[in-house]
């Protein structure tokens, strides 16, 4: 590559190559490189541009002396070009002189120094130590009960919780993004592809505990709940835009009793409910709406918002009903003695068409898409189709969209997991045209990402986790234990999946500052993994890129090995001397393995439903849209069957005695025992 080109692309953080997941470099063309700085308005098309941008990046960076915002560290300092005063987020005003101290508060404060009037925040130097505590990962979606609309909702998720903070004393819920999705049909199945990130889905409403259907007469509550989808089976897949048309008709009924709507108490949550107002007439893309209503703050949207009023109010009005119902759910954690609570997730990016994309499109990348480079799982790359922020973008604004959004998403969360961490160190950009493996890693600033994230998790009281998994530098595992951030530690992964053969890792060797579990919603689930389910799935979609039969023999040995591992560390009994010796089954298998994860070092383990009550299917395909069932297939369970199924009180018991809680009843010898396996 052009070393002018190469050097260009440093200055904007655009990498001209990356190691895979083989450790191997792979080199970056011009063309993708000249595209993603096209993305960051860049002109790199002709020698001549190349070097008249290089310059003048240059120029800026010395005359600007301080970046656009500063992230300070609590406890470090940072030289100044000059003396300055920084003005506190309370509003005292503190003289500096070469340097900022390290006794600067907390917060988000402003820096005057010379010629410049920047930002800054000064964050905490390390998170409180996460309590050891174990617990379920739910897609909430999933979950049914006698009482849900055709999908898990918010008041299954408060009863869930209660039963396995009471029952197990379970220490935490992790689940599946709750962003919101656009109002339209057909309604998008994907929590990870939100229309926002900032509000949350009203799909997981539950109609029934609103205080409007509590005062609603008896014709009414019988209308309103006669809307209710049928029943179906567990086979049957989730039919969003069936229950989004059921819950919207009942809510649209309920509404003449919601009482006052204040439009001006939260400006965002009004301009986010003008968003979905406008969708319903024009569509969720908003880039196909009437150019002069693709700019929130025009006069052609406050006409359209006149017009509007009413059904802007009703969208209002969800939000309100949401952050309600997700109060709910973080009481009843609260009330149980969660040590943790509700864990959230946080995606990655938004539907560059969608609420958000309208809303900040003046700190989002214009035409990028997100997705990952080819790895051992998914071997042809991965095209998310999201918006990315911009880097630049964001120090210039001071981060506040980023504040903003974490607020937010932490308003009702004791924890959050962020799904792909290393996206806040760097994110592989797909250009226009281009394929998922096109593209190339654009860098931001870690420090300020991460900084920004301790600060606001330590003022909503929150554990950070951070899903470190797949092609991940080994700077971001560092960056999220020196800051007690935890990763991610997933079965499948501990151990060396590019040689085959390779030993899986045992538990005493995982990494203590983490959440373990044995697998996630990307990968195969236990029985998935154990009977070959993923790579026949696999094939059928087209995914491989060697033969199945190699694929299917990679399986097997990695199922012997997995046992060998087991068996060596007591987990699994070893039966082979007896007469007519078997080998173990999958759920012999699947019990050691979560014997194995209670005994692991990990602050945080958690088991998943699908693991335990023996789902072959993994809820999520990458690489894959509509020809797998992505986030549509519900639990081969209802919540009242889960309650008392004998293999979920079996897994609670063995994870309940590795990570008991202070006031819990400890089990007995037996429930840390090793699970009888039968031989060879």
């Amino acid at each position: 590559m052009d070393r002018q080109l190469a050097a260009l692309a440093a200055e904007h953080g655009v990498a001209t190559w990356y190691e895979d997941s083989r450790h191997e470099r792979v080199a970056v063309s011009a063309e993708t490189v000249v595209s993603v700085l096209g993305l960051l308005d860049v002109d790199a098309t002709t020698p001549d541009r190349i070097a008249e941008a290089l310059a003048s990046a240059r120029a800026s960076a010395t005359e600007r002396r301080l970046p656009s915002t500063v992230v300070l560290r609590s406890g470090g300092g940072r030289p100044l070009p000059a003396p300055g005063v920084v003005t506190t987020e309370e509003g005292q005003r503190i003289e500096v002189g070469a340097a900022l101290p390290g006794d600067l508060p907390l917060g988000w404060h402003r820096l005057a120094c010379g010629e410049q009037d920047i930002t800054l925040v000064v964050v905490p130097r390390r998170l409180p130590a996460a309590a050891p505590t174990w617990g379920w990962m739910l897609q909430l979606y999933a979950l049914h009960s006698a009482d849900s609309w055709g999908m898990g909702d918010l008041d299954d998720l408060a009863s869930l919780t209660r039963w396995a903070g009471d029952r197990d004393r379970a220490g935490l819920i992790l689940l599946n993004p709750l962003h919101a999705v656009g109002p339209t049909h057909p309604v998008p199945a994907s929590p990870y592809s939100p229309t926002s990130r900032r509000f949350a889905n009203p799909l997981y409403l539950s109609v029934t505990e609103t205080a409007a259907f509590r005062a609603a007469d008896a014709d009414l509550a019988g209308r309103v709940v006669a809307l209710r989808p049928p029943v179906g089976t567990v086979s049957d897949l989730i039919d969003y835009d069936a229950v989004w048309s059921a819950k919207l008709a009942a809510l649209e009924l309920l509404f003449p009793l919601a009482g006052p709507i204040d439009l001006d108490a939260d400006p965002e949550v009004t301009s986010f409910a003008t968003y979905c107002a406008l969708a319903e007439r024009y569509g969720s893309d908003w880039r196909t709406w009437p150019p002069e209503l693709r700019a929130p703050g025009s006069d052609s949207v406050s006409a359209a918002s006149d017009e509007l009023a009413d059904r802007i109010a009703f969208f209002v009005w969800l939000q309100r009903l949401c952050a309600e119902q997700l109060a709910t759910v973080a009481s009843a954690a609260h009330e149980t003695g969660m040590p943790v609570g509700v864990v959230h997730d946080l995606a990655v990016g938004v539907d560059p068409g969608g609420a958000d994309g309208w809303m900040l499109a003046d700190v989002l990348a214009t035409g990028a898409r997100v997705g990952a480079p080819p790895d051992a799982f998914n071997q042809l790359g991965q095209d998310w189709g999201l918006a990315a922020w911009r880097p630049d973008r964001l120090a210039e604004t001071g981060y506040a969209a980023y504040r903003d959004l974490l607020r937010r998403v932490l308003s009702h969360a004791g924890g959050l997991r962020v799904d792909h961490v290393a996206g806040l160190f760097r994110l592989w950009w797909i250009p226009p045209g281009a394929g998922a493996t096109d593209g190339t890693y654009v860098h931001y600033d870690a420090d300020a990402m991460l900084g920004i994230l301790a600060l606001e998790a330590e003022r909503a009281g929150a554990v950070v986790i951070g899903e470190d998994l797949g092609t991940v530098q080994p700077a971001v595992s560092r960056a999220l234990r020196s800051r007690n951030m935890l990763g991610s530690t997933v079965a499948w992964f501990a151990r060396d999946w590019d040689r085959p053969g390779s030993p899986f890792v045992p538990p005493d060797q995982w990494p203590r500052n983490a959440l373990a579990s044995i697998s996630t919603h990307d990968l195969p689930t236990a029985y998935g993994f154990l009977t070959g389910v993923h790579v026949q799935t696999r094939a059928e979609l087209g995914l491989l890129t060697e033969s199945v039969a190699a694929e299917l023999a990679r399986a097997d040995d990695d199922r012997r090995q997995l046992v060998k591992m087991l068996r060596a560390n007591g987990f699994l009994l070893d039966t082979s001397e007896r007469p007519g010796r078997r080998s173990p089954s999958d759920h012999d298998i699947v019990m050691a393995m979560h014997a194995a994860l209670a005994a692991s070092p990990a602050r945080l383990i958690a088991a998943s439903f699908y693991d335990v009550l023996a789902e072959p299917r993994q809820p999520n395909m990458p690489g894959t849209t509509d020809q797998y069932p992505n986030w549509r297939m519900p639990l081969p369970a209802s919540f009242e069957e889960i309650r008392v199924d004998a293999r979920i009180r079996q897994v609670a018991r063995l994870l309940a005695a590795g990570r008991p809680r202070p006031d819990a009843r400890r089990s007995g010898p037996a429930d840390r025992g090793k699970i009888a396996g039968s031989g060879d």
